[in-house]
């Protein structure tokens, strides 16, 4: 099983040229890639193969997406992206009711469209306002599934969690569609003060080692990607995931 890493986790931990070589070196061979690593990709893809690592899968905006697809493809198959995300909607996007949820996810429905006919994957990213509920109780994410039946998903599972969701029966329900799963853990009380609450994974309060049993079992998953959005040593969150992922 490859173990990829979402390079947003190591945005503030510059040059990336160390970064990847890191990652390389701990045994990681997938990275995610996000927008903050597109600007170059050829060279960017050099440093790849340079430490024997793939990106078989990256975040792009809902803008990019819909206004410049060609643009997506380009950086895409230069960093040999397979699976393109769409990774967040910024609050002031956010439609309030249900309407407005299921209108989004004919945009996504849209975009995969195109991705699929241009011959990549594509999948929603979810984090916690998909999981707040709306003033009629129902929730977003189930009106973005709904109204894209044929995208995937990726499942960032303590974004779930913080949202106030159990996984387990959303894992049961729309496991053939997710494609993807965000490996995060949330730190235990009194903990990660410093680091948005989140904790190395293997090392809070998240039950990996179930979950994982459940998404080989439920889900279509290919690729398992760690993430953590705040860490204040990225060699440390590295290592000591990985370890505790190999353990699982």
């Amino acid at each position: 099983m490859n173990w990829s890493f979402q390079l947003y986790s190591a945005r503030n931990f510059q040059p990336w040229d160390g970064v990847l070589k890191m990652l390389g070196e701990l045994g990681y061979k997938e990275v995610e890639g996000f927008g903050g690593v597109y600007d170059d990709p050829k060279a960017f893809r050099a440093a790849l193969d340079k430490n024997g690592l793939a990106m078989p899968t990256g975040h792009f905006s809902i803008d990019a997406l819909e206004k410049d697809f060609d643009g997506v493809r380009r950086i895409a198959d230069t960093l040999g992206v397979k699976l393109l995300i769409c990774p967040y909607l910024m609050p002031d996007a956010r439609p309030g009711d249900a309407a407005g949820w299921g209108g989004f996810g004919e945009r996504l429905a849209k975009v995969g469209e195109t991705a699929t006919k241009a011959g990549y994957g594509f999948a929603w990213h979810n984090h916690d306002f998909e999981f707040k509920a709306l003033a009629d109780g129902s929730l977003p994410q189930d009106h973005i599934l709904s109204a894209a039946p044929d995208i995937g998903w990726e499942m960032d599972v303590a974004w779930v969690v913080r949202g106030g969701a159990d996984p387990l029966p959303w894992i049961e329900k729309h496991g053939k569609r997710i494609v993807a799963v965000h490996v995060k853990d949330m730190a235990k009380p009194g903990e990660g003060l410093d680091e948005d609450g989140w904790s190395d994974v293997g090392h809070g309060t998240i039950d990996w080692p179930g979950l994982i049993k459940a998404l080989r079992a439920r889900s279509a998953t290919q690729y398992f990607v760690m993430e953590q959005d705040n860490p204040n040593d990225i060699e440390r969150f590295a290592r000591r995931s990985i370890a505790a992922a190999k353990s699982w």
